[in-house]
């Protein structure tokens, strides 16, 4: 997107913003956003306006502090009071950038609804499962359109003495809401699926300091497949086909997981799907737009452009990660190892997506070894030179990839497993294009 077309945008924004971010930063924000990521012009709107306070529903704090209720919360407080019970605390260790820090997360609640937490500086916090408390000074966000309470080294949480709140407990309605596997979504609760199991596993974890029996896998309808996680023994066995009457929904990095809860019904029943083929499910980028991802899915879209990080790269002998400079993140100073990789940027007509390219498939799409890679590097001394060649032979190829599809504050991103080029017949592409216009008129 060319700097005119930026600047119809930036003016938009700018006066939504009302001075809450300085002209220089909002005009790189959309750039990154749109020029980078390449998320459409409403997504980009829409996370600047959330990062900086502005969503159109709600003030953006900055001074004195105002005491609300969860339900009200909006995701753009920045300075807020609230009063709740934690109904879930879990208190571990992180790494940030190579230290170690203590987090305090859990799940607060009040009489009009509970929201996730987070404690950043938790080293010397101590939560009581069930105690009220006041957070004060917390700051709000959004992630999936659902509110997370921060606590950040400005915020302090104190237990408020004295003080009762009653949670309502979660409560169904008398009719959960049927849906295809294909269809779901983060977010939807109290929903009924029929699928087919495909796969069961069992393992053994620690909640809440206490052993328990998670049983999980895979479920398949003839729209789709989901990740399933059954939280009690419903003597599930691959191949039969189950209606699950109030599950719900989670997701973990924007792919959608079925949750089996203490409240939900398991029933058999006929089979009537005939072959599944769980292998690949075949998406438009819209479609994963709309359900935010999902695994072993497949799209087909022309690549549009190359996006920075591909190429030569240089990894943690480690855990993987790439390096700068020979710093990793995590590691620190290390002697890092060359790789290869691509970072796509695919679009089908519908929208666009990131599509992050391995070595094998990165070699056999381009023709660029990695010893080739590294000895063109070499010689042009600037390992950018790669990238740039690897541009040159790939945008304005129209590819397949299939893979698994997270998704963030950018839009969805794919993990790919398999990647080909598609042959393109010019000829017969043109003509019906010729005979859309041509029947438009």
């Amino acid at each position: 997107m060319n700097k005119e077309e930026l600047q119809i945008y930036f003016d938009e924004l700018k006066k939504e913003l009302n001075g809450k971010i300085d002209d220089a930063q909002l005009m790189k924000e959309l750039n990154t956003y749109l020029n980078e990521y390449r998320v459409t012009p409403e997504a980009a709107k829409r996370g600047i306006k959330r990062k900086y306070g502005a969503d159109g529903s709600s003030s953006f704090l900055t001074a004195d502090t105002l005491s609300k209720k969860v339900s009200d919360l909006k995701g753009t407080e920045m300075n807020v009071d609230i009063t709740a019970k934690a109904i879930f605390v879990d208190k571990k260790q992180i790494t940030v950038r190579g230290t170690p820090k203590t987090i305090v997360s859990g799940i607060l609640g009040d009489e009009t609804g509970t929201a996730p937490f987070t404690i950043w500086e938790g080293d010397s916090v101590e939560l009581e499962k069930g105690a009220v408390y006041v957070f004060k000074n917390a700051y709000t966000k959004l992630w999936n359109e659902k509110v997370q309470i921060n606590l950040g080294s400005r915020g302090k949480v104190e237990k408020a003495e004295g003080v009762r709140v009653d949670v309502p407990e979660r409560t169904l309605t008398a009719e959960s809401t049927e849906i295809k596997i294909g269809d779901i979504r983060e977010g939807v609760g109290n929903i009924t699926v029929t699928g087919r199991i495909m796969t069961v596993e069992q393992r053994n974890i620690t909640v809440k300091g206490e052993p328990k029996t998670v049983y999980s896998g895979l479920i398949a309808d003839d729209t789709g497949k989901i990740q399933y996680s059954a939280w009690n023994d419903y003597s599930l066995k691959a191949g039969e086909t189950i209606c699950v009457k109030n599950a719900y929904i989670r997701a973990w990095k924007g792919i959608p997981q079925l949750n089996l809860g203490d409240k939900c019904e398991v029933s058999r029943v006929d089979d009537s799907f005939g072959e599944i083929d769980v292998a690949v499910s075949k998406k438009t980028i819209a479609d994963l737009i709309k359900v935010g991802g999902g695994l072993d899915i497949s799209v087909t879209g022309t690549v549009v452009d190359l996006r920075t990080g591909s190429g030569l790269i240089w990894r943690c002998p480690d855990c993987n990660r790439s390096v700068l400079n020979g710093e990793c993140t995590t590691h620190g100073r290390v002697e890092p190892i060359p790789d290869l990789r691509m970072k796509l940027i695919l679009d089908d007509g519908t929208g666009a997506i990131s599509a992050v390219v391995n070595r094998q498939d990165t070699e056999r799409l381009t023709g660029i070894t990695l010893a080739a890679a590294e000895g063109l590097a070499k010689a042009r001394g600037d390992s950018e030179v790669v990238a740039r060649e690897m541009a040159g032979l790939i945008i304005m190829k129209k590819m397949t990839v299939t893979g698994n599809v997270l998704s963030d504050d950018y839009g969805p991103m794919m993990i790919v497993n398999e990647a080909k080029v598609e042959a393109v017949n010019v000829h017969a592409e043109a003509e019906e294009l010729y005979n859309e216009l041509e029947a438009a008129l």
